[in-house]
């Protein structure tokens, strides 16, 4: 018993022997450099001031919808999801839309906006 704990001491100190202290050289590499700014401290002060004078995007009181005023009529917005819903639908059948293609061969299926694609219209 004694010889393993005195075997394993030994491994161990070589262990640690051998992970040495790797510190960086002190030539000041590691120290940011000196940033020179174009604006003065007033600036950037009324800056911050004119920030915090806006509404607070982080609050928990933050309403970005208070100010929004949609042009379109709720039951066309209804009707439209309902035909995508119902396009959609078609589209990944068991048949992978196409009895609904050749049933609507003139149709040009519009459905290729892809999550996190800017959208063209104007709100």
């Amino acid at each position: 018993m004694n010889r393993n704990i005195a075997t394993l001491a030994i491994a161990l100190a070589a262990g640690f022997g051998a992970v040495g202290a790797h510190a960086d050289e002190a030539d000041g590499s590691q120290f940011a450099v000196q940033a020179n700014s174009v604006k003065s401290r007033a600036e950037v002060q009324a800056e911050l001031a004119q920030f915090q004078k806006g509404a607070n995007p982080w609050s928990i009181r933050y309403n970005q919808l208070a100010a929004f005023k949609s042009t379109r009529d709720a039951a066309d917005v209804r009707a439209e999801a309902i035909a995508a819903r119902n396009e959609t639908t078609a589209l990944n059948g068991e048949d992978s839309g196409s009895a609904y293609l050749a049933a609507n061969a003139g149709h040009v299926v519009t459905s290729t906006t892809l999550a996190g694609t800017p959208s063209q219209s104007a709100y």
